[in-house]
């Protein structure tokens, strides 16, 4: 028998235009078919109505884990579950997606079929995390679920002071602006830190994200301790019969408004001839004019990636972007991708041995300096480093042919070698 409760403000809550997250929840304790789900359900509705009323939160943490894991599980113990004893314990278990999120129907229905057993049936796809987030299960049914998914190739994701889920855009498969491998990078620092990623043993959590083009669909800049990012340094490629075509079906005006005039370094012009010209010196890759025309324009053809770290959301000393470290690097051959991940393990070394607890990457290097950093991880220091401009309009020049002499025999000792 499903026990129902009085849940007048969250009826309230569906009332409004707007589709509310109560819905798909009184959704499942309606119409679901299995008992055990409706009833798990109408409980946490009447566990929520209850921390309305109340103006109190009721989920309290813990310890659950499934053997040989340290991470990937989010306790969730109920302080009320006498009076909503069906949801006394609901636990979400992280799970990694695929690189790039792509998955078949089938998967995706045998994956609903396990958790529908096992679990509550809500689910995430996909959280700021990156993983999928089951929602909901005891702490018996956690290890059986893993073991369900784990047979057809699933695996727990991060959780706590450790390496997360990376986390790809959709790549070349569906976007002709890729400049970079997106999934094999994604797949092999995955693989590499999967150690890391299930044993909780860092200062505090660790994220990577893999870009294809500056776009940045996975806003790694914002969000990723380590980003990688796909990016060209040759000329961008430009199509002037397909300009023409775009000046004559949206009309010259509208070009120069929303394409010459809209590019932050003004390398873009329009000529009488509606010819587009590019000065590439001054293209910042912001991709503006390529998303607006990618029939006309394209990448070039020397692509690669940008790696840069320390991007975060707010926590000690608020938002920060990710710092470039490597301006430019070739991904052509099996050395260059052994070569991310190499930066990675002198980066997450120097992380775990550096790094104060709850402080993320970004912050421990404004707390001990970037030059410190750089000499940690075993990179020099360049020129394209740059944080933010220069605020003061006075440059020392003292000494200044000596350190450039030696900028560029460094740089011409690396092509040789």
């Amino acid at each position: 028998m499903v026990k129902k409760y009085e849940t007048p403000m969250l009826d309230q809550l569906r009332g409004g235009k707007w589709p509310s997250f109560i819905d798909g929840i009184t959704r499942l304790a309606e119409e679901h078919p299995d008992e055990r789900i409706r009833a798990v359900n109408h409980s946490l509705l009447g566990q929520l109505e209850h921390s309305y009323e109340t103006r109190k939160g009721y989920w309290k943490g813990g310890t659950v884990s499934v053997y040989g894991y340290g991470g990937g599980i989010i306790p969730r113990f109920s302080e009320v579950g006498d009076a909503f004893p069906k949801s006394r314990e609901f636990h979400t278990l992280r799970v990694q997606p695929p690189a790039g999120n792509y998955y078949t129907t089938d998967i995706l229905r045998q994956l609903a079929d396990s958790w529908e057993k096992y679990g509550s049936g809500l689910v995430t796809f996909h959280g700021q995390t990156g993983n999928i987030m089951f929602i909901g299960t005891t702490t018996e049914n956690t290890q059986h679920f893993f073991d369900e998914i784990n047979e057809y190739g699933f695996d727990l994701g991060g959780a706590g002071p450790c390496v997360r889920t990376a986390m790809s855009c959709v790549g070349a498969a569906r976007c002709e602006q890729s400049c970079a491998n997106e999934h094999k990078i994604h797949r092999l620092l995955v693989n590499n830190f999967m150690d890391d990623m299930h044993r909780p043993a860092l200062p505090y959590k660790f994220k990577f994200k893999v870009s294809g083009c500056p776009n940045d669909c996975m806003n790694s800049i914002e969000r990723s301790d380590f980003a990688v990012i796909g990016t060209w340094r040759d000329d961008m490629k430009v199509d002037q019969a397909e300009i023409k075509k775009y000046v004559a079906k949206k009309g010259r005006q509208y070009i120069i408004d929303n394409v010459i005039s809209r590019c932050p370094t003004q390398a873009l012009s329009l000529t009488d001839g509606d010819e587009l010209q590019v000065d590439n010196r001054n293209c910042v890759r912001c991709m503006h004019c390529l998303n607006v025309m990618p029939k006309a324009l394209s990448p070039g053809d020397d692509k690669g990636v940008t790696l840069l770290i320390g991007g975060k959301r707010t926590l000690k000393i608020g938002d920060l972007m990710g710092t470039v470290i490597v301006p430019f690097m070739k991904m052509e051959s099996d050395e260059d991708y052994e070569r991310i991940v190499e930066i990675a393990e002198e980066t997450i070394d120097f992380f775990a041995e550096n790094a104060l607890e709850h402080e993320r990457t970004g912050e421990m290097i404004e707390r001990i300096g970037l030059v410190n950093f750089l000499e940690g991880i075993g990179i020099e220091v360049d020129p394209n480093m740059v944080n933010h401009p220069r605020e003061s309009s006075y440059v020392r020049t003292d000494m200044w042919d000596e350190e450039a002499e030696k900028w560029f025999e460094r740089k011409a000792e690396q092509a040789a070698g």
